[in-house]
């Protein structure tokens, strides 16, 4: 499929369940609250892949969506996004799912972006920030990444989502090969192939500030990252000061931030001069817009480094 018709991105602005959070002093008391935990992955790949149905973009594997929402109950939803995300019709319910079950428009932006301009990924650390379908770090690791981290906001989205879309892209075609590859079967067959791209992978789940905190303080000690790439995570701006200071505690000094944004976030209230002058207050990051996209909602791309 193209990304045109990729059902995931189809609407270009979250829904949000506007009644519960109309209380801003209320809502922003459930904010930023849920603990880090870090994912393991199986030993039985096979299992990750079970009653999922792949379908493709831009030559990369994700899980259906509609699928997932069919079959995802009980433990495997032990948070109950799924049954509320389709309830509700919502694509946000602040504090409780932050949209990761769907691939927005953004992300494809940047996936460009990387190509237009380049960006080397080859023996650098990556953190996938809000990571959802984990689309930018599977691209960062067939760019040989050293080392690639997904965190996303709800453990679902990991289990369900990020951590089968990487096992399929990484057992099915990697590195060099996958030009040669054929399209993808819906069903995807056993998992075969890389282990050692997944060595190269952790998965985190939580409020950003937490997963600082675990990936600072682990057993397993976490050097700083030569890139983070983050997008459409700037919809909220009661989330900007944990984001800023996440990116001020695990970005190393001479590394780089991608983070693509529409410029307004309808109903939310963000967007990215808003976050871009938060950013600007703080003087701790200089910023520069390096890709602005024009059609439908303006959308960019901001570069962030050290000062």
């Amino acid at each position: 499929k193209s990304r045109e018709t990729a059902d995931p991105a189809a609407d270009s602005s979250p829904k949000l369940v506007a009644a519960e959070h109309q209380d801003e002093a209320a809502s922003k008391k459930n904010l930023c609250v849920k603990a880090a935990k870090e994912h393991n992955i199986p030993k039985d790949l096979n299992k990750v892949l079970e009653n999922k149905v792949m379908e493709t973009v831009l030559d990369l594997f994700y899980v259906k969506l509609s699928v997932v929402e069919m079959t995802c109950s009980g433990d495997a939803d032990s948070e109950g996004i799924v049954s509320q995300s389709v309830s509700s019709h919502s694509d946000l319910i602040p504090g409780v799912y932050e949209g990761g079950l769907k691939i927005w428009e953004c992300t494809f932006d940047l996936m460009d972006y990387f190509s237009e301009a380049e960006i080397e990924f080859t023996n650098k650390t990556v953190l996938d920030l809000g990571c959802g379908a984990g689309l930018l770090g599977i691209v960062a690791l067939r760019g040989e990444a050293a080392r690639v981290h997904f965190q996303d906001y709800n453990s679902t989205v990991i289990d369900e989502i990020t951590l089968p879309n990487v096992v399929a892209n990484c057992t099915s075609c990697s590195g060099k090969d996958r030009k040669a590859s054929k399209p993808p079967s819906k069903r995807p067959k056993n998992a075969e192939g890389s282990p050692d791209v997944l060595n190269r992978c952790r998965f985190f789940s939580g409020e950003w500030s937490q997963v600082s905190q675990l990936l600072l303080n682990s057993n397993k000690p976490c050097s700083k990252y030569d890139i983070i790439l983050t997008s459409e995570t700037i919809y909220n701006p009661d989330y900007y000061s944990a984001l800023h200071d996440t990116l001020a505690q695990l970005l190393d000094r001479n590394g780089h931030v991608y983070l693509a944004s529409k410029v307004h976030y309808f109903g939310v209230g963000g967007g990215i001069y808003l976050f871009e002058k938060f950013i600007e207050e703080k003087n701790v990051f200089r910023t520069s817009m390096v890709k602005t996209i024009d059609q439908g909602l303006q959308r960019c791309i901001m570069e962030i480094t050290f000062k």
